[in-house]
């Protein structure tokens, strides 16, 4: 556990997030390296690229940016990435997601073995996403109503010197003045890390945001009531963080004096959520009124199975009722890419309409990219999910050896 950090978040005494950051991880999600692509995949249609002295990454042909005549990034896929990359080239790529070191290659997909990376790079603020390739200004695609895009949209566009920007959603009613500041300080870091981009040596030139950095960017748009510390190390770490993106905040940030400092988790220990953490690698969670989920992950998918127990309300409100657990059960435990949920059965279309409709309102809070592709005709609700960390599991399993 030695110099890993655990970061968590409580709502009412309740888990509702929880960051871990081992010591060993290899690729940091968001980290811009000065890459050398070491060769091409034809079948593949990707490149493998040296990030630094210990690790290789996958880039893939559709994560190619490459400018044109006009000075203009353009997206890859047109032609094959061997027409557009070539052996021993120098190219700045940000890793997609996180990668931790595994000990069992064994039936693990490429995603698995390498770090996937991407030449889109993005640095992310409070309530923007600076974008250097974007040639205008984007809102983000979870807000969902035409009209208010069309508003932001022209609102962003006003806006002078701001380029390449995405509107967070949770930012949508933000002060034109806080978006500028933003905006200037985003683009400023690319700057600066442009100087760095040169040389013949593949290294790290950023490290992308650590656990506490996530959370906060995470959770700066809404309300906080406090934001509890236990290091001076790590008081400072937030407070200049806080003083960049999100000043206001800045007076909330309390440290917490514990008997023993140096406990490992003694924060999470007075605060009582240790036992919620342990909750987490249970297969099944069970529901105020008598119902339960259960969760299983497998190789190829997570299944979630949401059951009655001595629940003796309505099918539709049970499954109501178990939607905001799976969102934040998902969240928690960090799942990743297809997720199946068996509902209890619903008869009525309008029953089903609303069940997707909740779903819908729950993940919108998700930071990683969820997206729910409906029910099937056996009642599976299917949701895919981008995740930039590690599961949960494998980073308790480094953070505790």
């Amino acid at each position: 556990m030695e110099e890993s950090l655990w970061v968590c978040t409580v709502k009412k005494s309740k888990l509702t997030g929880l960051e871990i950051d081992p010591a060993e991880e290899e690729v940091r999600w968001g980290s811009v390296y000065w890459a050398r692509v070491t060769h091409i995949d034809k079948a593949m249609d990707a490149a493998y690229v040296q990030l630094d002295e210990d690790n290789t990454g996958i880039l893939y042909n559709k994560d190619v940016r490459i400018k044109d005549a006009k000075g203009k990034f353009k997206k890859g896929g047109d032609v094959a990435i061997g027409k557009l990359l070539r052996p021993g080239e120098m190219i700045a790529v940000q890793a997609k997601s996180g990668y931790l070191p595994r000990l069992d290659s064994m039936d693990l997909t490429i995603e698995d073995k390498s770090p996937v990376v991407s030449m889109n790079i993005t640095l992310p603020g409070r309530h923007l996403i600076y974008s250097p390739m974007l040639s205008e200004n984007r809102i983000s695609k979870r807000i969902f109503e035409k009209k208010q895009r069309k508003q932001l949209t022209k609102m962003l566009n006003n806006v002078e010197n701001l380029k390449g920007c995405i509107l967070r959603a949770s930012a949508a009613n933000t002060q034109t003045d806080v978006l500028i500041r933003e905006g200037n300080i985003l683009k400023h870091i690319w700057e600066e890390l442009q100087t760095y981009l040169k040389g013949e040596e593949a290294c790290l030139i950023m490290e992308g945001p650590d656990a506490l950095q996530r959370t906060l960017s995470d959770n700066a748009s809404g309300f906080i009531d406090s934001i509890h510390i236990v290091t001076m190390e790590q008081y400072q770490h937030v407070e200049e963080w806080c003083e960049i993106y999100a000043p206001d905040l800045v007076t909330k940030i309390k440290p917490i004096e514990l008997p023993n400092q140096e406990a490992d988790l003694g924060l999470f220990d007075f605060y009582d959520v240790l036992d919620q953490i342990e909750d987490l690698f249970q297969p099944y969670v069970l529901l105020p009124a008598g119902g339960n989920i259960i969760i299983q992950e497998t190789a190829a998918l997570c299944a979630i199975d949401v059951n009655r127990g001595g629940d003796n309300r309505s099918n539709l409100t049970i499954n109501l009722e178990a939607l905001s657990e799976i969102g934040r059960q998902i969240r928690l435990r960090n799942l990743g890419g297809i997720i199946v949920v068996d509902f209890l059965k619903m008869t009525s279309k309008k029953e089903r309409e609303s069940l997707l409709e909740a779903l819908n309102s729950i993940v919108i809070d998700d930071p990683c990219t969820v997206q729910i592709h409906g029910m099937t005709k056996l009642g599976l609700v299917e949701i895919t999910r981008n995740r930039r960390t590690p599961p949960l599991q494998d980073r308790l399993d480094l953070a505790l050896d």
